[in-house]
């Protein structure tokens, strides 16, 4: 998308396809809960056969080829794989760790082996020809920026929407199918505008947006974090009486949903358009695999370590409020985990303090979120410097059905393209 628009088209672009993996990501939880209920969790994975099917028609049929004009030189193997090291050795090690109380030696093997290739990474990317991540990309300010700002924000984005599925399902009783529509309105305002955002980031700079946007999204964690213990299940399902969603999904947990996807319909399409422009048209590929790979990282590592002081805190209450429970017991934690609904035989006072117990660590994990927002919106009010007072820049893409679609007409520019100057 780079190499085939410019100014606010490019904008657009980006914001039109945010939008559209929103529009599939509004249906994917529900029709997955619905599987999930009326079939088997092993059945989600067959909506990804037909999609990647129509994905690679469209893409054969539709998408040109872009090239460099230089050659790219060879792949970075060994800088590939210290990359699968890092971030599996670290991931692992946190999660098998806390998960068998730290007393295998495995666990920390793991990490030390992510740290060790953690360490190794910058080191080889600064000496090899041709590294996996050029470090040159990162002298653009707002490249380094952006990049940073993806990673503290989308692992709050991950860490909210995993513990809150978790939460609703295992600790407030929510079916898996309830539990996928409950979350729709975080994403339903993305998919809607997302391409009028990516327009107007374009013509007036993405910088307020991309301040604005994270801090609204933490004002809605927080309104999540109120979400009472007692809160009542929602049961819906095909056989269901009602498709009503009860009170407390109105109070607590919609509109924090709102604010929250209001404030990613700011911050998404800018976000992805400012990283793009801030890089010569010829290094958009790997600019664009840079971002991704960050935004995937962030969330593996967040949730990761989010679940060991999660877990920690939840034990610990459930030790101080049930005196005569085993927390450290085997038996004990495979009967009662936080964000889960406890074994069959545990007694109702249990119960009820685990329901408490998850309660908690789960607002610890919608503050870390939060606070990681308020940190990504400091992060790009104070780093970005994009210029102003320049004139608008409206140029058509050379795709016809482009043209027809956004009924965007050819301008004169004003400025010189990228790279030209």
């Amino acid at each position: 998308m780079t190499a085939s628009f410019s100014g606010e088209e490019q904008g657009r672009a980006f914001g039109v396809w945010s939008g559209a993996s929103a529009g599939v990501a509004v249906l994917g939880p529900m029709l997955g809960g619905l599987l999930v209920d009326a079939l088997s969790w092993r059945a989600v994975f067959l909506i990804n056969v037909p999609l990647v099917l129509v994905a690679l028609w469209l893409t054969r049929r539709y998408v040109g080829e872009g090239r460099a004009a230089a050659p790219s030189g060879s792949l970075d193997l060994p800088g590939t794989v210290l990359t699968a090291l890092a971030l599996a050795g670290l991931s692992v090690g946190a999660i098998s760790g806390q998960q068998r109380g730290w007393s295998n030696p495995s666990a920390f093997v793991a990490l030390s082996i992510g740290m060790v290739a953690t360490a190794l990474l910058p080191w080889w990317m600064l000496r090899t020809p041709d590294p996996l991540v050029p470090p040159a990309l990162f002298r653009s300010r707002n490249f380094t920026v952006t990049n940073l700002s993806t990673l503290v924000i989308y692992a709050a984005l991950a860490v909210t929407f995993y513990y809150l599925t978790l939460f609703l399902q295992g600790t407030l009783g929510y079916s898996a199918a309830a539990a996928g529509v409950a979350t729709m309105p975080g994403v339903l305002l993305l998919a809607l505008f997302s391409s009028r955002l990516g327009a107007l980031s374009a013509r007036y700079g993405a910088r307020w947006l991309l301040t604005l946007g994270p801090i609204l999204m933490a004002v809605g964690v927080l309104w999540l974090s109120r979400i009472p213990s007692t809160s009542p299940a929602w049961d819906l399902s095909a056989a269901a009486q009602t498709f009503t969603p009860p009170s407390g999904y109105v109070t607590s947990v919609l509109p924090g949903l709102l604010l929250f996807g209001l404030g990613a319909t700011l911050m998404v399409a800018p976000l992805t358009a400012t990283v793009m422009a801030s890089v010569p048209v010829e290094r958009a590929g790997v600019a664009s695999a840079v971002n991704t790979a960050i935004s995937d990282v962030g969330p593996q590592l967040a949730v990761a370590v989010l679940f060991v002081a999660m877990t920690q805190n939840f034990y610990g209450a459930l030790a101080r409020d049930a005196p005569g429970l085993d927390v450290a017991s085997a038996a004990v934690r495979k009967e009662v985990a936080p964000l889960n609904v406890p074994g069959p035989g545990v007694a109702e006072e249990v119960r009820l303090t685990a329901r408490e117990a998850s309660t908690g660590a789960f607002r610890l994990a919608m503050v870390v979120a939060a606070f990681l927002l308020l940190a990504g919106a400091v992060i790009n009010g104070a780093g970005l410097r994009l210029p102003s007072g320049a004139p608008v820049v409206r140029v058509a893409s050379a795709d016809p059905m482009w043209r027809r679609c956004r009924h965007v007409a050819p301008e004169r520019r004003g400025e010189q393209r990228r790279g030209e100057s």
